[in-house]
């Protein structure tokens, strides 16, 4: 590791942590990344997981919350290589008898699919979307900023604060706009009985028309390879295959910000930290794992749902009331037979992964965290009832359960690739109150998923967190 003095040192090189970096650097401080794994990215890596040609998302594959954030659309990162393309259909979510919810990027060609739930959904959804450049800046901020537009965060935080499954009853009424908003809610790794969980179905279907859902041309690793261009054109640096254990092993600086689980920063950074402080951090819970299976195919998924073939990101779980079952079952700490499947389909849109001819699938579900049981078996039953045919054009599959996700990044406890449980105040207030960036130690602070504003490709953890340190220790 070099031992050249800077003013900053970033821990961890996922998306957070290039975040913080980039936006130190810009401000003119010198910072170096240091990275465990030797190749950067943290979530946003891909690999040819199963045969050659065929390029996987490791973790996060379609990306929101990417398109809506500040600080990523602060960056000049088309210059540096990295192009969103978007499907013809955002989201769609299949049922029996070969019906789906289907949201396309229009507000209203959507609503025209919905029949009696078309009024609603313009209504709630439509709203959220209008007001999604006033509102998106807003939740992703630290909690306790005052919001610029305090009316449009009422709007979204009343009905925000309801059960998932409460809500989409009371907005809707057929299968197809419930199963939608269950769907894009059960993203929150919670029962959908749980307050709370109505604001994660309202914030992403809020995205499809407002943002779209893309993937990254070429994989996610593209979004990482971008930011650290950036940051390399503004003089940081960035040193893969060096893990972390102790502070002294970091180059001298000024502030340490890290990319990292609670955890993880008591185990290395506990001896500058109060006993009581540091045992906080590690009394942080994490929540459900995802147990995920990466297909190489002989051709597309022949979904009985003609529009669901052109969707980027296919929820697979059946009526809202099996979703809600489904996450239930996760959060009592077992293994439901039929699982809620998350499933992204890059390859419809993005050639570049996987050879003429053949595509990829990425599909995942929610587990009990450390869970050792697999689910490939369950996943596949679940496409395989809205696709009939799927397995036979199977040509090879690549398995990643709890175990190898942590194995893969150490700060996904348990498999918990969310950076933390979303339930309870620990949904606002991450990863203790009254402390989300700082630390005890003003030259130490967190910015991974564990704070706010939460999980997801937006950097806006790092930024957040940049800026605390802009405006105390590195000021």
């Amino acid at each position: 590791m070099s031992e050249m003095a800077v003013d900053a040192v970033v821990v961890g090189a996922g998306p957070n942590g290039l975040m913080a970096a980039i936006t130190l650097a810009r401000a003119g401080r010198s910072v170096v990344v240091v990275e465990a794994a030797d190749t950067i990215g943290g979530g946003t890596r891909s690999a040819e997981l199963t045969l050659s040609g065929f390029v996987h998302d490791v973790c996060s594959a379609i990306h929101p919350l990417g398109a809506a954030s500040p600080a990523m659309a602060s960056l000049p990162l088309g210059e540096h290589g990295l192009r969103w393309l978007h499907p013809e259909v955002a989201l769609a979510h299949p049922l029996d008898g070969g019906r789906a919810g289907i949201v396309e990027r229009d507000v209203g060609a959507t609503a025209d699919r919905l029949g009696v739930d078309g009024d609603p959904w313009r209504r709630h959804i439509g709203r959220l979307a209008d007001d999604f450049d006033d509102l998106g800046p807003m939740i992703m901020r630290p909690v306790l900023q005052l919001p610029r537009h305090p009316l449009t965060l009422a709007r979204f935080g009343i009905p925000a604060l309801a059960p998932a499954d409460r809500l989409g009853n009371r907005w809707f009424s057929d299968d197809e706009a419930k199963a939608l908003f269950a769907g894009c809610a059960a993203h929150a790794f919670l029962p959908l009985s749980h307050a709370t969980s109505a604001s994660f179905g309202m914030i992403l279907l809020a995205t499809t028309h407002s943002v779209g859902w893309p993937v990254a041309e070429g994989g996610s690793q593209r979004i990482a390879d971008a930011m650290v261009s950036i940051l390399e054109s503004l003089g940081g640096r960035v040193e893969t295959g060096q893990p972390v254990t102790s502070l002294t092993q970091l180059p001298e600086h000024r502030a340490v910000l890290f990319d990292l689980a609670p955890r993880q920063v008591a185990a290395i950074a506990g001896d500058r930290l109060p006993a009581r402080y540091a045992k906080r951090l590690e009394r942080f819970r994490h929540g459900p794992a995802a147990f995920k299976v990466d297909y190489a195919l002989d051709g597309p998924v022949p979904w009985t749902n003609e529009a669901c073939r052109k969707a980027g990101t296919v929820h697979v779980g059946g009526t809202a009331e099996e979703v809600a079952r489904s996450e239930a079952e996760v959060a009592a700490g077992r293994h439901p037979e039929r699982p809620f499947v998350l499933a992204a389909q890059q390859s419809i849109v993005d050639p570049s992964r996987a050879p003429d001819g053949k595509h990829t699938l990425w599909a995942y579900c929610h587990v009990p965290n450390g869970s050792t049981v697999d689910m490939t078996n369950a996943i596949e039953r679940q496409i395989e009832r809205f696709a009939p045919g799927f397995a036979d054009l199977v040509l090879a599959r690549h398995v990643a359960g709890p175990a190898w996700f942590e194995d893969h990044d150490n700060a996904y406890i348990g498999g918990d690739i969310a950076g933390g449980a979303h339930d309870g105040l620990q949904l606002l207030f991450r990863p203790v109150i009254g402390r989300s960036y700082r630390t005890p130690d003003p030259s130490i602070l967190l910015c991974s998923a564990s704070t706010p504003p939460g999980g997801g490709v937006h950097g806006m953890c790092g930024y957040n967190a940049a800026q605390v340190a802009l405006r105390g220790i590195l000021r």
